[in-house]
């Protein structure tokens, strides 16, 4: 009989039953055998609704449980604490986006990874739905000319553009390589809650990324134009993306996904991420969205804050 797969998830709140938890509790070859949160509902609420052998709400007692791995699923200002902690316990460990609010405390969480020999992903998850991995399928090993990210809402929060501009930050390097060179604008009244962010960059592929995030919009939207090599690719996330080239042009709906039981954390890649950590866990594999790869992104936001005029991630 196979072994199963001992996990740990730490932080049960919306993310958590958005994502991870469904995902895991769906996979035949693992058991979830501890669960933590700081509140003692939140823990009642998921063993209720999960499979779960075990809930704490003492991160000492919890991390004394016989486990594999690790999903650190809390605020990003935490994810430092917990996953240091994790790795120095031998584990290996998924944590959320961002790594941390800092450049120092992310290189610090990659360093203690390497060093345990454990692996670490960050919960990059774009990479993982459907529609991004068409336009990656479409362009494979070459760079497009330009990459034209949007990611827009109603609202803003702490460090905005850490928190939720991540996703078409790391979109962008992983078309187009690593960026050598950034221009950038803010609009805010509060620095560390902007309103708007836009960033010019250049790649040393010779690609060219444009962002926009702005958080004074009608409602949230997130779009992809990629052009170059006689293809473009046009994403609607999670839900749309069409494919061109002087043929052909194909558009892709992911409702119909599970004969039209399409679910968002299927469609906007987090069952596909849970499913990847847990297959690099069994395979000691390095996963896609690795820490080492997650910290160049890291270090991409904070040249766009800087060059906007915002705090960086120091």
């Amino acid at each position: 009989m196979e072994k199963k797969i001992r996990v740990g998830v730490v932080g049960l709140g919306n993310i958590a039953h958005i994502a991870e938890l469904p995902a895991l509790s769906e996979m035949k070859n693992i058991e979830i055998v501890a669960a933590f949160d700081i509140s003692q509902e939140s823990v009642d609420i998921a063993m209720s609704k999960y499979k779960i052998l075990k809930g704490f709400t003492s991160f000492d007692e919890f991390i004394e449980e016989d486990m594999d791995c690790a999903f650190v699923l809390t605020p990003k200002q935490t994810h430092h604490e917990y996953v240091i902690r994790l790795l120095k316990r031998g584990l290996d460990v998924f944590t959320e986006k961002p790594l941390a609010l800092t450049l120092k405390e992310s290189k610090e969480m990659v360093e203690e990874a390497e060093k345990n020999k454990k692996l670490l992903m960050v919960g990059l998850n774009r990479r993982y739905a459907p529609v991004y991995q068409k336009v990656k399928e479409q362009y494979k090993d070459k760079c497009p000319d330009v990459v034209i990210a949007q990611k827009n809402r109603n609202g803003t929060e702490y460090r905005a553009t850490l928190e939720n501009a991540i996703h078409v930050i790391d979109i962008m390097r992983w078309l187009c390589g690593e960026a050598v060179s950034v221009e950038a604008q803010s609009i805010f009244t509060n620095p560390e809650y902007e309103d708007l962010v836009t960033a010019q960059i250049k790649f040393n592929s010779g690609s060219v990324g444009m962002l926009v995030a702005s958080r004074t919009a009608g409602q949230w939207i997130e779009k992809l134009d990629v052009y170059g090599d006689y293809n473009s690719a046009f994403v609607y996330a999670p839900d749309y993306v069409t494919l061109v080239n002087p043929k052909n042009e194909v558009t892709t709906t992911m409702t119909p996904l599970a004969c039209g039981w399409a679910r968002v954390e299927d469609k906007m890649g987090f069952t596909q991420e849970v499913h990847h950590f847990i297959e690099c866990v069994i395979n000691r594999t390095v996963p896609l969205t690795n820490a080492a790869d997650a910290y160049k992104t890291h270090e991409l936001i904070h040249e766009i804050l800087v060059k906007a005029g915002l705090p960086g991630l120091e």
